[in-house]
């Protein structure tokens, strides 16, 4: 059946093999190494003797096989009997006639009695002869010389298994239509083994329900145990066998835990060999300590569990439960339990862990533990209080808390809960009001008590505490090592930072984003705070589209469990970035959604005000009518000051007074100056009356270049040449001045430093730039992009 598809990049991997000397195609039965060596030969035998070997026991047939198939891809005569003691020298000599390339293609070597033979035939290859030897498991072939000297390829078992795409391929080669996510889910239960492949398409031509075969299909299919059975497990040993009966209980087993399960000693090594077998045992970690089984091969074992010992399953797993306890993995071990019928101690189990697991990221496998239970308990009411708040079931929470509370349930975990319901809903001075609490919980519940206090202060006007309390938590998780809990932490922190500086609140975003990333949380809701203030700040200094792909990414780890804070900041982003490109019905929309999220909280978030000043701001715009003044939301509100002088300018220029609104301006670029704001700018329109302001009346030409660099959807100039030697913060800061007609001295008293650092710091930036002039400095600057792109250079001023 694999013949029937074109497994090309796997012929094309086999072609490339060949020209070394050796090359060995190792997986196990029925991974299709038979099909890849006839695909190949039939492509690729043109050019080149190819002689075909399959191995059958005994050493004098060994030599007798391998002498026919030479003389047989040679078309000499066949032989009458095997060769004697001398099988080796009569077989080399035979290659050594053939002319021309040869490739000698050894099949099922595994079948070997012992290696010795294959080892000296390998060894004594003529100069122009090639072998491929083809086998279930590693053998001893003495080919470390050939290795050290790069004359050894390999195809081992991740190369055989089949693609998606070769499965699709497969399935409609044999007349079948399936949809493309049952194809994934066919290629999942087989892992890409190719005649498991092949038995699914055979019982899938004809079928009625062709999905629900796939849905179901596992290694209890009659013909999957039949082929199996008589090509891998009929062939063990009793001591084998009986480990891999007892151990197909568990996903995954160790040498301890497999000698534990069998009541014997030598698990592991039983477990090496047959990992180094290529038997269906599959090696989870870099020092083999760690094993699973083939997914297909787990499912004949179990079925025979069951027929042979299923009086010993629930022992089984009462002892595997007992085990995982004891070793801190207590998901495995509330599932033993489950599936041992131990309901009330796997409850019980599960209510002491279910908060830390969730602190652990693993929230959704407390859920699906949580569902495999029969029937609702009281003394599960704390892990369904716990999976109610992840799914933002809020109502069902507070229930199932005050059940926790009668029943006994650990006072400080309910305690904790409370406090996250709270923040949830949105009462934020509840929370605040109980920034001490817990002073005698243990570190776990002092972490989260800081998370949920300090992301509290952080929405409500809070943010030196909310920083101070979130800072606070990371560290104490990372003290507890505990990475989920330290990423929510760090998530939340960009957002309390920007208050500070807009740079700072980005190097925090872009920290926690990394974490994440490291852990493999980096599309989780854990992450969807960083994600909406990285774009968030991206919006602000202008970088739009930067903005939006880190928004798109937020929208999808911020599912629809998210808690409100987090949609409300997401849809204010997404309305800034339309109101940016001058959509203010899409902006509107947002804005709306936006106070949708305020309305399902008790207290008012802190946007809450801005979003309804932008709000009737957008409207205004989109009316075409003035602006209405806006009042500042908070003390020292620089966003809200300004947008009220651009407002101001915008008015001033319909009025024809060009100098109020150059003044007007300049205020709004003075404060927008220290985090290169462009937002507003472009938010407000003012960005057009950049554009006419001569470069003589602003302090701030390379701000300005960046603004209208953004709001034109500028792109990067092409790659030049690198400065000589890179540019220190501190003379960056003078290269801004540059493009200004400010003197050296005003330069000096801007940066409130003396005029000989300032005249030092432009001597290096000559030479490192490989300018000769202060026009020459800044051309570079911009083709460095350490300046914005101007279509405007001011005129150096004279004597400078």
């Amino acid at each position: 059946m694999s013949a029937l598809i074109d497994r090309a990049g796997l012929v094309a991997a086999l072609e490339a093999a060949v020209d070394k000397r050796v090359t060995v195609v190792s997986g196990p039965a029925g991974s299709g190494k038979t099909s890849l060596l006839r695909l190949w030969a039939e492509r690729h035998g043109q050019d080149r003797r190819i002689a075909f070997v399959s191995v059958r026991p005994g050493a004098e047939l060994f030599w007798f096989s391998v002498l026919g198939g030479i003389r047989a891809a040679c078309g000499g005569e066949p032989p009458y009997a095997a060769p004697d003691c001398d099988g080796r020298e009569k077989v080399i000599a035979e290659i050594s006639g053939v002319a021309g390339p040869f490739v000698l293609v050894v099949d099922d070597a595994h079948e070997l009695g012992a290696a010795e033979e294959l080892s000296a035939l390998l060894a004594g290859l003529p100069p122009r002869a090639h072998a491929i030897v083809a086998t279930r498991r590693d053998l001893p072939l003495g080919l470390h010389k050939l290795r050290l000297a790069g004359e050894v390829a390999e195809i081992r078992p991740a190369q055989l298994r089949f693609t998606v795409e070769e499965t699709a391929a497969l399935v409609a080669a044999a007349g079948i239509t399936l949809p493309e996510r049952v194809i994934a889910v066919l290629h999942e239960r087989t892992e890409g083994w190719a005649a498991g492949l092949r038995l699914a398409v055979l019982s899938l031509a004809g079928h009625p329900d062709p999905e629900r075969f796939v849905a179901s299909f596992s290694g209890s299919d009659r013909t999957v145990a039949e082929y199996l059975m008589a090509e891998l497990l009929e062939r063990q040993p009793a001591d084998v066998l009986r480990l891999l009966l007892r151990t197909s209980i568990v996903d995954r087993v160790s040498g301890a835990l497999a000698d534990l399960l069998t009541g014997a000693t030598g698990s592991e090594r039983i477990l090496l060999d047959l990992a180094e077998a290529n038997a269906f045992v599959v090696a989870l970690d870099p020092a083999r300590t760690w094993f699973r089984y083939h997914r297909l091969f787990a499912g004949l074992l179990n079925l025979e569990l069951r027929r042979t010992q299923a009086a010993e399953i629930p022992r089984l797993h009462r002892l595997a439960a007992w085990w995982f306890a004891e070793h801190a993995q207590p998901a495995d071990a509330v599932r033993h339990l489950q599936a041992a019928g131990d309901w009330a101690e796997a409850a019980a189990l599960l209510s002491g862990h279910a908060l830390t697991m969730t602190l652990d990221g693993e929230a959704k496998t407390v859920r699906a533990l949580l569902r495999a239970f029969p029937a609702p308990d009281d003394s599960l009411a704390l892990v369904r209080a716990i999976d109610a708040l992840g799914r933002m079931r809020l109502d069902e929470a507070a229930e199932h808390l005050e059940t926790a509370r009668s029943a006994g349930a650990d006072r400080m975990a309910v305690t904790a809960l409370d406090l996250l319901l709270a923040r949830l809903r949105g009462h934020f001075d509840c929370v605040v009001a109980n920034v001490d609490a817990l002073p005698a919980a243990g570190a776990d519940l002092r972490a989260v008590v800081l998370l949920n206090v300090g992301v509290t202060e952080a929405w409500s006007r809070r943010p030196a505490d909310g920083e101070r309390h979130l800072l606070a938590a990371a560290a104490l998780a990372r003290d507890l090592d505990r990475p989920y809990l330290e990423v929510a932490a760090l998530a939340h922190l960009g957002f309390a930072s920007t208050h500070r500086s807009f740079a700072l609140a980005r190097r925090r975003c872009e920290g926690a984003i990394a974490l994440a990333v490291r852990h493999g949380w980096d599309a989780e809701p854990v992450i969807a705070p960083a994600l909406a203030t990285l774009a968030w700040v991206l919006a602000w200094t202008g970088e739009f589209e930067e903005a939006q792909r880190r928004l798109d990414q937020a929208r999808q780890a911020a599912d629809a469990d998210s808690e409100p804070g987090i949609r409300l900041l997401v849809h204010v982003v997404a309305a800034l970035l339309a109101a940016a490109r001058g959509d203010h019905r899409a902006a509107l929309t947002e804005f709306a959604a936006a106070r949708q999220s305020q309305a399902t909280m008790a207290d008012e978030h802190v946007l809450s005000a801005r979003v309804a000043a932008w709000t009737a701001a957008t409207r205004a715009r989109a009316e075409h009518a003035p602006a209405p003044a806006l009042q500042p939301v908070a003390d020292e509100d620089v966003l809200t000051r300004i947008e009220g002088h651009l407002i101001t300018a915008l008015a001033r220029a319909e009025d024809g007074d060009q100098r109020a609104a150059a003044a007007a301006l300049e205020r709004a670029l003075d404060l927008a100056e220290p985090d290169g704001l462009v937002l507003p700018f472009a938010m407000t329109g003012a960005w057009r009356l950049l554009e006419a302001l001569p470069a003589w009346e602003t302090r701030h030409a390379a701000l300005i270049a960046t603004i209208l660099d953004a709001v034109r959807g500028g792109v990067p100039a092409p790659s030049v040449r690198a400065p000589l030697e890179e540019l220190s913060p501190s003379e960056l800061r003078v290269l801004r001045y540059l493009p200004t007609n400010l003197t050296r001295p005003e330069i000096a008293g801007e940066l409130l430093v003396s005029l000989n650092t300032v005249n030092t710091h432009i001597r290096r930036i000559y030479a490192k730039l490989g300018a000769t002039d202060r026009g020459a400095a800044v051309q570079r600057g911009r083709e460095l992009r350490l300046l914005s792109a101007s279509g405007t250079l001011a005129t150096p001023p004279r004597g400078t």
